[in-house]
C-alpha cells in the first residue's frame, strides 16, 4: 500500500508539471546561461559503487560538455558521507520522503541525468525506481533534458512498469546491458546501450591500499584474497506505515528497520539462507587458505555489507574488515587493487578492480555480475548465492584464480578497454541529446576522437588501452 501511495503522487506531481508547462509556467534554458544539470542518485549512504559512478559521470559529462559551459548538482542523503565527493558540484539533500523535493528540485534545472545502476527493477526497493522515474518524468514534462545513464532494467511490479511507460518515454535510456534495452523496448521507453561509469576511476595510489593492508597485519609476501560479501536475502526494502509505528513505540522490527518507514526483507527463512551463504563462502575460503598460504581480508563495498563482513570474520580467523563508512571511496578502490585475488558479491567491488588487473570471481544475487562474467567469458568464475554447491565451485574458482592468473587478467583488460569504448559511446549520444534538445548550447567544434569523450585517464588506464587496442593514441592524465 505504501509503495502504492509513493507511485501515485510521484505520477500526481509529474502530471501536475506537465500541465503548468503547457499553461506557460516553468522556464527554459536560454543561451548564455550555463546548463544547469541534476544528477539524480542514491549518494549519501557510503554505497561506494554509486558513489564512484557519479564521481566519473560528473568527470565525464564536464569534458563532453565543457565544465565553463555547466552548472552541476547531485542528490547526497548524508553530507558527511560524500564530503570530498563530486569536485564542485553542488551538494542538495535529498530527504526519505522524496516526492515533494523531486518537485521543487527537478524544475529549478534544466535537465536531470540519472544515476542509479539499479534505476528500473524492484529487486532492491520500489521507492528506489519511483524515484528515478519521477525525477526522469519531471524533466520530461518541461521538455528537459531527461537522460539515464549506465542503467540497468529488470523485473519490475506491474504498477512501477506501467509508471515507466508513461513517463519515460520521452526521456533517453544508456543501459549497461543488451537486456535491459529489451525490457525498455517492451515498455517503448528509448535506449541506446552503454555501461557502468566506474571504468574511468582512480583512486588513491597503491602505496596507499599497501600500507592499509600493512596495518591490517599483511606481511607484505603473502597473496592477498579480499572477500566483498553482502545480505543478498534481505531485499526488497519496503516501506510500512505499521512496522514503524511498531518500532517507535515498542522496538519491534529493529533488526530490519532500514530508515524511516523503510524495512528489509525479514524472517526465518532470510536468516537460513544468509548462513548458508555465509557458511559456504567461509568453508571454502578457509579450505584454499589452508592449501595456499594467503592473507584474507573482507570488505563492505556498502555500509549494510559490515553485517556481513562481521558474520563471515570469526569463521576467518578474524579477518581484517574494511568498511565503506570508515574508508572513503579513493581508499577502499586502493585496498581493493592492492589485493592479489577477489572474490564479490558486490558488482562494483570486482568492476573497480579491474582496472588494476585484479583476477575475480563473483557470487551473484541477480543479473548484474552475471552479465559481466559472461562478457568476460568467466561463467566459470561466476556462482548464485543460493547455489547448493557454491562451497565447492568457489573453491575451484579461486585455484583457477591462481593457476591461470595471467590469463584472466589478460581478459579482464580486454574487458575493461571494450567498456572504455561503450562508455565513450556514451558521452557522444549525451552530446547527440544536449544538441536536439538545446541547438544553440555551444559545443566543441571539429573531428573528436573516442578518448575524448571519457574522463581523462589515469596512466594505467592508458597503457591497457594502448595494449589491447592497437588502434589507440591516448594522452595520459598526467
Amino acid at each position: 500500500m505504501m509503495d502504492f501511495v509513493l507511485e501515485a503522487w510521484v505520477a500526481a506531481l509529474i502530471e501536475q508539471t506537465k500541465l503548468a508547462w503547457i499553461l506557460g509556467a516553468g522556464r527554459a534554458w536560454q543561451p548564455g546561461e550555463r546548463l544547469k544539470l541534476l544528477f539524480a542518485g542514491y549518494n549519501g549512504t557510503r554505497n561506494t559503487g554509486s558513489d564512484v559512478r557519479v564521481e566519473e559521470m560528473l568527470r565525464q559529462v564536464r569534458r563532453v560538455l565543457g565544465a565553463q559551459n555547466l552548472a552541476l548538482a547531485v542528490m547526497t542523503q548524508n553530507f558527511e558521507r560524500t564530503r570530498g565527493y563530486f569536485g564542485d558540484a553542488e551538494q542538495v539533500h535529498l530527504p526519505d520522503i522524496f516526492p515533494p523535493f523531486l518537485y521543487q528540485e527537478v524544475r529549478r534545472h534544466h535537465g536531470v541525468i540519472a544515476c542509479e545502476g539499479s534505476m528500473f527493477k524492484s529487486k532492491f526497493a520500489n521507492a528506489l525506481t519511483t524515484m528515478m522515474i519521477g525525477s526522469l518524468g519531471i524533466a520530461a514534462a518541461e521538455n528537459k533534458l531527461s537522460i539515464g545513464y549506465g542503467a540497468e532494467a529488470g523485473d519490475m511490479d506491474p504498477m512501477l512498469a506501467r509508471l515507466c511507460a508513461r513517463y519515460c518515454g520521452q526521456s533517453l535510456v544508456l543501459t549497461r546491458n543488451e537486456a535491459s534495452q529489451t525490457i525498455l523496448s517492451t515498455l517503448g521507453v528509448p535506449s541506446e546501450l552503454g555501461t557502468d561509469t566506474a571504468w574511468t576511476f582512480e583512486p588513491h595510489g597503491p602505496e596507499i591500499g599497501r600500507r592499509a593492508l600493512t596495518q591490517a597485519g599483511w606481511d607484505g609476501r603473502a597473496p592477498v584474497l579480499v572477500v566483498c560479501p553482502i545480505h543478498p536475502f534481505w531485499w526488497p526494502v519496503r516501506a510500512s506505515v505499521g512496522k514503524f509505528v511498531a518500532n517507535a513505540t515498542t522496538g519491534a522490527y529493529r533488526a530490519s528497520h532500514y530508515r524511516s518507514v523503510y524495512f528489509h526483507n525479514a524472517g526465518p527463512a532470510v536468516d537460513a539462507a544468509f548462513e548458508r551463504y555465509i557458511s559456504n563462502i567461509a568453508r571454502a575460503v578457509e579450505a584454499f587458505r589452508q592449501r595456499h598460504s594467503t592473507f584474507v581480508i573482507l570488505v563492505a563495498m556498502e555500509r549494510l555489507d559490515a553485517r556481513a563482513c562481521q558474520a563471515l570474520a570469526p569463521r576467518l580467523g578474524q579477518a581484517a574488515i574494511f568498511t565503506s563508512d570508515e574508508h572513503d571511496m579513493y581508499e577502499l578502490v586502493s585496498v581493493l587493487r592492492a589485493c592479489d585475488l577477489m572474490v564479490s558479491s558486490r558488482y562494483h567491488g570486482i568492476v573497480t578492480a579491474m582496472p588494476g588487473l585484479v583476477p575475480s570471481a563473483g557470487v551473484t544475487m541477480d543479473e548484474r555480475i552475471r552479465n559481466l562474467m559472461h562478457e568476460r567469458g568467466h561463467e566459470d568464475l561466476l556462482m548464485t548465492v543460493d547455489d547448493p554447491d557454491l562451497e565447492a565451485r568457489l573453491l575451484a574458482a579461486m585455484e583457477k584464480l591462481r593457476s591461470e592468473g595471467d590469463a584472466v587478467r589478460d581478459a579482464v583488460g580486454q574487458t575493461v578497454v571494450s567498456n572504455l569504448k561503450r562508455m565513450a559511446r556514451m558521452g557522444v549520444f549525451l552530446e547527440q541529446n544536449v544538441r536536439e534538445r538545446y541547438p544553440e548550447f555551444p559545443m566543441a567544434g571539429g573531428v573528436r576522437s573516442w578518448e575524448e569523450y571519457l574522463p581523462p585517464l589515469s596512466p594505467a588506464l592508458v597503457k591497457l588501452v594502448e595494449k589491447h587496442d592497437s588502434r589507440a593514441h591516448v594522452a595520459s592524465a598526467r
